[in-house]
């Protein structure tokens, strides 16, 4: 049966693999087993492992050439969007990281504060270039209710520079003025504001970005905010203390949670930029290169074992990822290509007992989940969240003026809504190029698999084998975690200790740019764009429905998650 491309779009919610030996040949894809460890979990993740941050950067912040903050920073973004509140509520819940670069210079309009509370300006003698900044209490009630009502879970950055002076070139030392911290903490307690952790400092460990603290110094002025949440929350649920929110330095991290002590820094933050400067012109390639993008885990493995030998009670985050620094890249961050990375470091974050990964941001910079002057869902968010965005019409009639600028939310919306908290562990045979994580189903249970397909030209007929059916003979040839799996046969996916009678079905979801482009701002979800609904509400994400016994087509530049409801996987049901 030949069909043509209009023809292969409606039939993909139909017949998904009745047209592939027409639209590929033999020489086009390449064969794949995924065999999928389910007796146990190797890691776990949390209820709001999928994050997003909203930083401080006035309109002023520009990198090279260009200043792409717009009116999205604490100080100035506009609550009242209908967008805004309607992307946070589709997670049910997301968490939202408060803080960034120049947290470490604002100061909170309390009664006592002292001094005008004014926002932040250019400044050639502050760091990062501008002034002390100052949130209004007015400001702070305004922020709390938005996230009240669209339930957000809130992570709150405090100033840890308070107080503290300049020693040397980027070094600050004395003792931490909490004075200020301390009266605005007391009034978010007063007014019953949910704050679920309150963070200390930003990319201030280690060498610091800007300004450094010394981890003894550290150390204690967290035992510090330990005690005055204690004293301000009394026998009330007590947020979490969470620390440093910088860029991982393992003798540095060690001895703050020596310093700290037990059971009082609940999780350690740190950032990822691992992409190279917002104008580097290797951020694509990179994006795309399987060897490159796996060297995050040392990483993350090496933070999971300094808190296994020296503070077990604490948990790892990562507090801020944007992927490429400096505002990210205008070229970049906000398409489809970076979809791969993005949903890659969730996939490996997980493995590590990551509990909470936070993107940089939910708005602001061009790596932004919503669009900084539309607050249309980008990519990325469809991704973390499984959708993409056609514009109702009152879009371009009542909302905005530019609602044309497309939507990368959507994958994490996507992780959120399908991948469980237990990770799983899976052996692959094949390309490295074909890169695959698993999950405990969330919702119907079973077993969520994410597979993103690198490579350009080619793509994977995946057949996914449960390690229940796999004999002695055939263990013989696997070597474990994400290696070859040799001698396994394609010709069915077997997803329990039995082959399946084909009345079981699978759920699909492909991801694919528009016109094949892996720059463009539009991702189609199973070959047709979704659309909001006329009052800009999130559509239904309806799945293509596909027997288990058909192997999986990823399509080159694709990603891929797959549910199998009925997928026999002991640890999931612990």
């Amino acid at each position: 049966m030949a069909c043509s491309g209009e023809e292969s779009m409606r039939l993909w919610f139909l017949i998904p693999l009745l047209c592939l030996p027409t639209l590929i040949r033999s020489e086009d894809y390449s064969d794949v087993t995924i065999v999928v460890r389910g007796a146990e979990t190797i890691a776990s993740t949390s209820d709001e492992f999928i994050c997003a941050t909203i930083d401080w950067w006035p309109p002023e912040k520009c990198n090279y050439d260009q200043c792409p903050w717009g009116q999205a920073s604490i100080l100035n973004l506009d609550l009242t969007n209908p967008l805004l509140a309607k992307a946070i509520q589709a997670f049910s819940p997301l968490r939202i990281r408060l803080g960034g670069s120049l947290q470490d210079q604002v100061v909170y309009g309390t009664p006592n504060l002292g001094s005008p509370c004014t926002p932040f300006s250019k400044s050639s003698s502050g760091l990062f270039g501008f002034s002390q900044g100052c949130i209004t209490m007015e400001r702070w009630d305004a922020i709390n209710k938005i996230f009240v009502d669209t339930g957000a879970v809130v992570t709150f950055g405090l100033n840890a520079l308070q107080g503290r002076q300049q020693m040397g070139r980027g070094v600050w030392g004395g003792a931490w003025n909490s004075s200020n911290a301390r009266e605005f903490m007391e009034y978010t307690v007063s007014m019953n504001y949910p704050i679920d952790s309150w963070e200390f400092g930003n990319e201030l460990s280690g060498s610091g970005i800007g300004a450094s603290v010394g981890a003894e110094e550290y150390g204690k002025d967290i035992i510090e905010l330990k005690n005055i949440i204690s004293q301000l929350y009394g026998n009330s649920r007590k947020p979490l203390v969470v620390a440093p929110g910088g860029f991982y330095d393992q003798k540095w991290y060690a001895q703050l949670l020596d310093i700290s002590g037990p059971n009082v820094l609940d999780a350690m933050t740190h950032h990822i930029y691992n992409l190279g400067a917002g104008n580097d012109p290797q951020v694509a390639n990179r994006i795309l290169n399987p060897q490159y993008l796996s060297q995050s885990s040392d990483t993350f493995r090496d933070l999971q074992m300094t808190i296994q030998r020296h503070g077990p009670w604490s948990a790892p985050w990562v507090g801020e990822a944007g992927g490429a620094y400096n505002s990210g890249s205008r070229k970049v961050s906000n398409t489809f290509l970076n979809s791969f990375w993005y949903l890659d470091q969730l996939g490996q974050s997980a493995k590590y007992d990551t509990k909470v990964y936070c993107r940089q941001t939910l708005i602001g910079g061009n790596y932004g989940l919503l669009d900084t002057e539309t607050f249309v869902p980008n990519p990325d968010y469809y991704r973390q969240v499984f959708l993409y965005f056609a514009l109702p019409q009152s879009c371009f009639t009542t909302l905005y003026t530019f609602c044309t600028k497309p939507l990368y939310m959507f994958s994490a919306l996507l992780w959120h809504r399908l991948m469980g908290k237990g990770v799983i562990s899976l052996d692959t045979s094949g390309s490295s190029y074909l890169r695959a994580y698993a999950h405990c189903g969330k919702q119907k249970g079973g077993v969520a698999l994410l597979m993103l397909n690198l490579n350009k030209n080619m793509g994977f007929m995946v057949s996914v084998r449960n390690d229940l059916n796999i004999n002695f003979r055939e263990m013989a040839g696997i070597k474990r975690d994400n290696s070859f799996v040799h001698g396994l046969k394609r010709t069915v996916s077997w997803v329990g200790s039995k082959a399946s009678d084909g009345l079981e079905k699978r759920e699909e979801y492909h991801l694919t740019p528009q016109d094949g482009n892996p720059f463009a701002r539009t991702v189609l979800l199973n070959g047709a764009p979704l659309q909001l609904t006329g009052d800009g509400d999130i559509p239904s994400l309806p799945p293509v429905m596909v027997s288990v016994n058909s192997p999986i087509y990823v399509a080159p530049l694709s990603i891929a998650f797959v549910v199998f409801p009925d997928f026999e996987a002991e640890g999931c049901e612990r």
